[in-house]
């Protein structure tokens, strides 16, 4: 086997490095014993979190703008994969028709795994103003048909962002009401949200499915097991 570093490249849309970082380490925790590296990168414009239609759709730009860039620098060749790390995936189709490795979204992957075998899901989030669009992905998937619905947080994206805790505790409220709508996995659907996710995958409440894992488990079927090395 060849001892080129393989890179998995993360690109976060949100224009916040942190984030970054924090989506950087927990897809670095999945794929240990892989031979893949998590590299993060992040969107050169644009909010420091998606929250609405607008800024969702103009991300699509902002990631082929980033990721073009990553791969004509000199570590460009080591990539094998990329994943767009927001949960609407802007820009993952526009990527996949230009490049010739796997593009997953953490979206697609999470709507994937939680349908797993027919079983029904919903999501939980902070942003209900990207409602319309996560059931709409859900419909590109093919999906709808075990899709229970969208469980918001009483309170605002940002307000949660700023209060950890708070954020915990409110999302655990929208799993809750997510599992009583009859969803037998839910999604906690936003990148900036994965820390949260793993805390919520830890409580034991209900079967919880974390977007950033979710992608990695994907990247890595897709790629093959070839790139698998022992633990």
């Amino acid at each position: 086997m060849s001892t080129k570093r393989r890179v998995i490249l993360m690109v976060n849309p949100n224009t916040n490095p942190k984030t970054t970082a924090m989506m950087q380490d927990l897809a670095t925790l999945e794929l240990r014993g892989s031979g893949l590296a998590a590299v993060g990168i992040t969107a050169f414009h644009g909010p420091r979190m998606i929250i609405d239609p607008a800024s969702l759709e103009a991300a699509a730009t902002h990631v082929l703008d980033v990721v073009r860039t990553y791969l004509a620098g000199p570590d460009g060749p080591d990539v094998v994969a990329i994943m767009v790390a927001a949960i609407g995936d802007p820009g993952r189709q526009e990527l996949s028709d230009e490049v010739t490795v796997p593009v997953v979204g953490i979206g697609e992957a999470s709507i994937l795994a939680a349908s797993e075998g027919g079983r029904t899901f919903g999501m939980a989030t902070s942003t209900p103003l990207l409602v319309p669009s996560l059931r709409h992905l859900v419909m590109n998937h093919d999906r709808a048909e075990y899709f229970r619905g969208v469980k918001l947080t009483t309170s605002g994206p940002l307000a949660l962002a700023a209060d950890p805790q708070r954020q915990f505790l409110e999302l655990r409220q929208a799993v809750g009401e997510s599992v009583a709508s009859g969803a037998q996995a839910v999604i906690i659907a936003g990148g900036p949200l994965s820390e949260t996710a793993r805390r919520l995958s830890a409580e034991n409440i209900a079967v919880i499915i974390e977007p950033i894992p979710s992608a990695c488990r994907l990247v890595l079927t897709r790629l093959g097991t070839d790139l698998f090395t022992a633990d």
